[in-house]
């Protein structure tokens, strides 16, 4: 059994999909972008803001599930040019605590929807 997941603090998703489901007591997140939710307009004037949109969008789907990114248990992190994970990275570990931070894979890929930098999910637990 499955419960899907949508909040209007993140943004609609643009395809046949929703922002999370939830089954038993995991979270699988869809991969989120920096859509301004209110806007649905792209933020990237720069990739650390991008980054902080995309984070805010996953709390977002995170909190309508009664949950935070201490649940989070699994990352995947997709990037558009790998010259700028040091970046991306420092904006994404504010929002963990790095002692109890969830696995993460990142990948540099040759293209993300709508033309963004940053595209990420997550798994996460209650």
């Amino acid at each position: 059994m499955k419960t899907i997941i949508n909040t209007p603090k993140a943004p609609a998703p643009i395809g046949p999909y929703n922002q999370a489901v939830l089954t038993g007591n995991t979270l699988y997140t869809s991969g989120q972008i920096a859509l301004n939710p209110d806007t649905m307009e792209l933020v990237m004037d720069d990739i650390q803001t991008e980054t902080k949109q995309v984070m805010e969008n996953l709390k977002a789907v995170l909190e309508a599930a009664d949950m935070n990114f201490e649940n989070v248990i699994k990352s995947s992190i997709f990037i558009s040019d790998m010259d700028n994970f040091s970046k991306i990275n420092e904006v994404y570990g504010a929002y963990f605590d790095e002692a109890t931070a969830p696995a993460r894979e990142t990948v540099q890929v040759a293209k993300l929807p709508k033309a963004v930098n940053v595209e990420i999910s997550m798994i996460a637990v209650k």
